[in-house]
């Protein structure tokens, strides 16, 4: 039987099972949890900060829209155009949301990978490494995040283009069922899915090496295209448990959150002919249901967020060692060979 594999970190240093894979990830998560949910929090605490000051921005200069739509004058009646116009004025700060939900995708999907380079040896890591390692590999991950979710749907958004507009301008024409189009509309986006799952499954990779091989996003996008060849439906089925299993877990952490909410709620509730009935405990108890419940969310989504971009960044690391044997390179890193002796002392001088 041959001697079992080293393991400095996380996993042991040789291909790995799925098990291992998953286990490996759970083993990241709690070993340098610290470090790994203060950047997630610090970064979601950036976003919701730029959101929060665009929305009171955009709420500022549209006051007076929402007075004369809401608070009408005596006889008026708000159009569809004040409507419209509330409505457009909201894009911006909606165009600002977008963009900062993709930037945190792209910072969480370049910190993970930065963390198992670490946690695969057995390394400790700080907060700032981690902060600086992922931002400076943050516009090459955005990169391989957008030419991956145009390649994989931009057939979808094509059909998407061509067939509404025929769908409405039928539906105008002669006010029947559903067009033809529709239905080809079904048809194409049931062809799209599949070669959609493929294509990201197949770029999945790109981010880790992107952060772990300093990769442009081309050459990452090639990179996981090279390393999930012939191995495609064990890295797909492998991605796919980890989301799972995230989902399972975060649901288990936000039912005691749940459970302590409707537990502060429920006995203050009373019948409608109580005369007891008291509305500021009533607020009260809703406002703690209601933030027990946004604790447990945002709890639970630190941990659906990043376990599966860690299971992704452990798959980069079995591939390299399936195909590459980064093993042999990973454990020379762990365990350095001793220095080399130093030269014998020279023979004392003959005495005379």
């Amino acid at each position: 039987m041959p001697p079992p594999a080293p393991q400095p970190g996380v996993i042991p240093l040789r291909p790995l099972t799925t098990g291992e894979v998953l286990s490996g990830a759970f083993g990241t998560f709690g070993r340098y949890w610290k470090p790994l949910i203060g950047v997630m929090a610090a970064a979601q605490g950036i976003g919701i900060l730029i959101v929060a000051a665009t929305l009171a921005i955009t709420f500022g200069a549209t006051y007076d829209r929402f007075s004369a739509l809401f608070d009408p004058a005596p006889g008026e009646h708000p159009d569809g155009s004040d409507v419209a116009a509330l409505f457009l004025s909201f894009v911006p700060a909606g165009m600002v949301l977008l963009v900062v939900m993709t930037l945190g995708a792209a910072m969480f999907s370049a910190l993970c990978p930065a963390v198992v380079q670490e946690a695969v040896l057995g390394r400790t890591v700080t907060f700032g490494t981690l902060w600086r390692r992922s931002w400076s590999r943050l516009p090459a991950v955005l990169g391989t995040l957008l030419l991956t979710a145009l390649a994989a749907g931009g057939p979808a958004i094509l059909l998407y283009a061509i067939c509404v507009p025929l769908i409405i301008r039928s539906a105008d024409l002669d006010g029947s069922g559903p067009p033809a189009v529709f239905l080809l509309l079904l048809l194409g986006t049931l062809l799209c899915a599949p070669f959609s799952i493929w294509l990201t499954a197949r770029f999945s990779l790109a981010p880790a090496a992107a952060v772990c091989e300093g990769l442009g996003p081309v050459a990452a996008l090639r990179r996981s295209s090279h390393l999930v060849r012939d191995g495609w439906w064990r890295v797909f089925g492998t991605w796919l448990l980890g989301h799972i299993v995230a989902m399972a877990v975060g649901y288990v952490i936000q039912l005691p959150f749940g459970f302590v909410g409707m537990f502060g709620f429920f006995p203050n509730m009373s019948g409608p002919d109580d005369p007891s009935l008291d509305p500021g405990t009533l607020v009260f108890s809703f406002l703690f249901y209601a933030a027990t419940l946004t604790l447990g969310g945002l709890i639970s989504s630190l941990f659906q967020f990043s376990f599966p971009q860690l299971v992704i960044a452990l798959i980069y690391v079995d591939q390299r060692m399936r195909k590459e044997n980064l093993a042999a390179a990973l454990i020379a890193t762990a365990f350095p060979a001793p220095a080399p002796a130093a030269a014998a002392a020279a023979p004392a001088p003959e005495q005379g």
